[in-house]
């Protein structure tokens, strides 16, 4: 038994999936189920967000080893999209009163430094080419946001500034990029009450409203680790689906035991492996990890 299953079973949670690898590790999510409405038009859904488009930086992303828009049959691209299936059956499948607000998705970790920024980033990525689906990629890392430094992009203002200052509206904070179906909020202005405004009454408000704007989107979240911040148990709360990236043979049982013990309100809870060894004579690698859909 490895050290997640240990971790898991000491949490109460069950395991029951295995994982799918990425270039960096293994992945694994769960299946689960919520249904939902397809925009009439995605290209009318991104106009009403803003005219400015940002051109993402292309070979900065190659050079982080980061899926690009031609990128769509490499090893890395086939493993996202095995990752990503379950997480829109989740958002957007045939049960209605399985899991509330399944199309809220944040992706988390135990410790700094597990590649989970990584694997949001190319999660965003891999659903921009789903036909009927548009994704709103989130930096709630506040205190080190990490998308900016991956995309090459610049913003002065993000998601703290919509919390903390009533003038400024989440279209203000949209970035649209030349990515179809990607937009963009940054972390926004540091703050010294980050935790507070994300589990604020106007966090409530906002993620409902990222959630219910577009019936078509992912809306997801890079959140900071668990261990290291007290802002992703706060985020955590408005969250329909947690994604709980954990490092293969680095992070401690007890530091994936603790961290899971702060995600035990949330309904839908799926854990990623990352990093893993890649198994000789299988073409993109085996690894374990588990999770569980409490609903």
């Amino acid at each position: 038994m490895n050290t997640i299953e240990k971790a898991l079973q000491k949490s109460g949670r069950n395991p029951w999936s295995a994982a799918q690898p990425a270039e960096r590790g293994s992945l694994e999510c769960g299946p689960g189920a919520k249904p939902g409405k397809v925009a009439p038009s995605l290209a009318s859904s991104a106009m009403r967000e803003g005219s400015e488009v940002h051109v993402l930086d292309v070979e900065r992303m190659q050079a982080q080893g980061l899926l690009t828009p031609e990128d769509t049959r490499s090893a890395l691209a086939e493993e996202f999209r095995m990752i990503k299936r379950p997480i829109i059956n989740n958002a957007f499948g045939a049960r209605p009163d399985l899991i509330r607000s399944g199309n809220l998705v944040m992706m988390t970790s135990a410790l700094p430094g597990e590649g989970k920024s990584f694997c949001t980033i190319n999660l965003a990525l891999s659903i921009t080419h789903e036909v009927n689906r548009t994704v709103l990629l989130v930096d709630a890392d506040v205190a080190r946001p990490a998308i900016p430094g991956y995309l090459g992009i610049q913003a002065d203002i993000g998601l703290l500034d919509v919390l903390g200052d009533e003038d400024i509206d989440l279209a203000d904070v949209i970035i649209r990029t030349d990515i179809p179906n990607l937009s963009i909020v940054t972390a926004g202005t540091t703050r010294g009450r980050s935790t507070e405004l994300l589990a604020s009454e106007a966090m409530a408000q906002l993620t409902t409203e990222m959630a219910q704007r577009y019936p078509d989107r992912i809306v997801l979240f890079d959140s900071p680790p668990l261990l290291a911040t007290s802002e992703a148990s706060a985020l955590a709360a408005h969250m329909g689906q947690i994604i709980f990236v954990v490092e293969a043979e680095r992070v401690p049982q007890d530091a994936v035991r603790r961290a899971l013990e702060q995600l035990k309100s949330c309904d839908v809870v799926l854990t990623l492996l990352n990093k893993a060894r890649h198994v000789p004579g299988i073409d993109y690698g085996y690894g374990y990890g588990y999770g569980n859909n409490k609903s």
